[in-house]
């Protein structure tokens, strides 16, 4: 028994028959489904089972993705990892800014000096106000004090042995501040309240100009 045409319904004959997409056409009726050009076995496209030719052919859209179970667990589970790395960057860069520093060895050495100047400020300024204005010139709370009885002030703050130098420090060289936290002076010219912040530097008052500020402590001599 001959098969009917999937387009026109009637009987495909042997001689005219045409067998694509799982049906069965006649030669004629194997057309586009939208312009309706005859089509043949090299220059159709099929679509749900339905020819077409090149110019017409659906084209393929992406579809949204179905809300199911596991679709919303993984939506959850990447906006949590999310939220987890976001802190993980917020928590590293606190208190960084938004400008990005070298750290390098003296930018170290100005921040530390900073940090034991503000120190010292802080201890003087309490020691004053405690003893009614009439404290020690300087106080350090850099560390437990090594200096001979005689030349000392002490008592204890906070559990910190302080101390106050009482030694005058005379400029050997002639100096000029390279940066803000400094201080400039002229050869033979008086340094007071000197403060050792480390090896290298100290902190100290030039009594002819009344400036305080670091300097270098190999351009002073101990009186």
């Amino acid at each position: 028994m001959n098969p009917l045409c999937s387009r026109c319904d009637r009987v495909v004959y042997p001689t005219e028959k045409v067998n694509c997409l799982d049906k069965y056409w006649h030669k004629g009726c194997f057309s586009c489904e939208v312009c309706k050009m005859t089509l043949n076995m090299k220059n159709y496209k099929g679509f749900e089972k339905r020819p077409y030719c090149n110019a017409h052919y659906p084209k393929t859209s992406f579809t949204s993705v179905a809300d199911t179970p596991e679709n919303l667990r993984l939506k959850q589970q990447s906006k949590m990892q999310s939220q987890v790395l976001y802190k993980e960057e917020f928590e590293k860069n606190k208190g960084k800014g938004f400008s990005v520093v070298s750290d390098t060895p003296e930018l170290q050495r100005i921040k530390k000096t900073q940090d034991q100047i503000s120190n010292i400020k802080y201890h003087e300024d309490f020691e004053k106000s405690r003893m009614g204005g009439e404290g020690p010139p300087l106080i350090s709370a850099l560390g437990r004090c090594r200096c001979p009885s005689s030349q000392l002030w002490g008592n204890k703050l906070s559990h910190t042995r302080l101390c106050v130098l009482q030694k005058r420090y005379r400029a050997v060289y002639d100096y000029t501040a390279a940066d803000e936290d400094e201080v400039s002076f002229l050869d033979g010219d008086m340094i007071l309240d000197v403060q050792q912040i480390d090896e290298g530097w100290m902190y100290g008052r030039v009594e002819r100009t009344g400036q305080q500020g670091m300097l270098p402590a190999n351009y002073v001599e101990a009186m």
